[in-house]
């Protein structure tokens, strides 16, 4: 161990960390889960440390030298280098201040070993050089918004975007498989197994539409607020400066908060970014279960569909093969669900100028993206890419089903094709034989009328 200080007086260091004093207090103060943040998120706090010293050295705020190791170090941490010393539990201060000093500190230490011989311990100030211009209050909400943007971009749309183009190829291959529809889980007129996947295929590109929209939120940035907004101790210019800096790096639009109290009282974007993913979620939910609906069985359920066998499913019945995947995507969507809930209620808790549950939101937005990202490519990949009809079964299904009735309404009318629906689940009969046997319609017409293709294509068969 070695021996730092802060405003409070010694602590005891581990000899080899990077960071100091402050964080080893949050360590010692917060133990509380195994919960940490990460890559994404050191990744944000590695940027904005490393285009704000940049910028300061840039504009005669920092002594060139300082600002070129400064820089250098932040770029370890964003690249990954050093995240074995970002150790704070995500339950932590609300404000996220003890994770912004735990990056303040690493990038320090380690801009002062950069600069060698020529500096002394601790050269490089963690608060008057790597924080200038800034305030944990800024700095973590920027944070949260540069690497949820990053994520869904380059994880959770391009994830949805091969999950839909599987579903739509699956659309196309079973277009011409037709099968009962069903409502409130109960026969209903024919659809073909394309029609479905198609829905499925919509569902996806209808939140890949939602999921871009919240992109625009999350490129406004709170830097430049400082403490509580007003801009205290940061220059002019200086965050639109480091966020112009940003924006060359990531290629991406960001722009400065055009309001600095809202961006830091509230989270509003945040909460809406996970509405987007709490609606994906759910479709995703939907889809794996209709999946797993699909293919129940294989003797003695619904069957239509023959999902990939990837891996025995029980330990006392042999043979039995389990919709595993889908049951894996419905788990990931409730807990999709679940971090909704905390990141709701989390926004709800801003008081004033500052809200004070930024780390558990942060943990649970990039969480979402994380597990939606990686659990679509995976339905789609081990699942739907290896879906295959069942047309043999389907075909049997919707020949049983007693609803098709419905297409003789136009010329039966409604009370008599419940009459032949009811009769048809009494004796067993079909719905064909009735109608004919009660001489309502001729054999030719009613085979015309029956034709179960041409229900799946709407209108009125004449």
């Amino acid at each position: 161990m070695r021996i730092e200080h802060d405003s409070m007086g010694e602590v005891q260091v581990p000899e080899g960390a990077y960071y100091g004093a402050s964080t080893q207090r949050a360590v010692e103060n917060f133990p509380i889960s195994d919960l940490r943040f990460g890559r994404r998120f050191i990744w944000a706090l590695g940027l904005i440390k490393g285009s704000a010293a940049r910028v300061s050295g840039r504009l005669g705020y920092l002594d060139g030298r300082l600002a070129a190791a400064i820089t250098e170090a932040a770029d370890e941490v964003k690249d990954g280098c050093l995240d074995d010393q970002f150790v704070l539990d995500i339950f932590q201060t609300g404000s996220g201040t003890s994770t912004n000093t735990n990056a303040n500190e690493v990038v320090a230490n380690r801009a002062s070993e950069l600069l060698g011989a020529d500096s002394t311990p601790q050269s490089v100030h963690a608060n008057d050089h790597v924080n200038f211009g800034q305030s944990s209050n800024d700095v973590i909400p920027t944070a949260i918004h540069l690497a949820a943007g990053a994520a869904v971009r380059e994880d959770l749309l391009p994830a949805l975007a091969r999950l839909a183009d599987s579903l739509i190829a699956k659309s196309e291959e079973f277009s011409d498989v037709v099968k009962s529809g069903r409502t409130h889980l109960m026969d209903a007129t024919p659809v073909t197994l394309g029609q479905e996947f198609g829905g499925y295929a919509t569902q996806i590109s209808n939140c890949i539409e939602r999921v871009t929209r919240i992109l625009d939120e999350l490129d406004e940035l709170a830097l430049g607020g400082t403490a509580v907004g007003t801009g205290v101790n940061a220059p002019a210019g200086f965050a639109a400066a480091v966020i112009a800096d940003m924006a060359e790096i990531t290629v991406s639009p960001l722009r400065e908060a055009a309001d600095h109290f809202e961006a830091q009282a509230a989270k509003d974007a945040v909460v809406s970014a996970s509405g987007a993913l709490k609606v994906t979620a759910i479709a995703l939910f939907k889809i794996a279960n209709d999946l797993r609906w699909l293919a129940s069985g294989p003797r003695t359920s619904i069957a239509e569909i023959r999902l990939p066998p990837l891996q025995p499913g029980s330990s006392i019945m042999p043979g039995k093969v389990n919709p595993v995947i889908p049951e894996m995507m419905m788990q990931v969507a409730a807990q999709v669900i679940g971090n909704d809930t905390t990141i709701t209620w989390g926004g709800a808790n801003g008081n004033f100028e500052l809200n004070v549950m930024m780390p558990v939101m942060a943990h649970n937005l990039l969480e979402s993206i994380l597990l939606l990202a990686t659990a679509s490519d995976v339905l789609g990949q081990k699942c739907v890419d290896g879906v295959e009809a069942n047309v043999g079964r389907a075909r049997d299904l919707v020949e049983r089903n007693i609803i098709v009735v419905t297409a003789l309404n136009p010329h039966i009318g409604y009370d008599r094709g419940a009459e032949v629906a009811k009769e048809a689940f009494a004796t067993g009969q079909n719905v064909r034989d009735i109608v004919i046997e009660r001489g309502w319609l001729s054999e030719d017409k009613v085979d015309e009328l029956l034709d179960i293709k041409r229900m799946t294509e709407g209108g009125i068969i004449e």
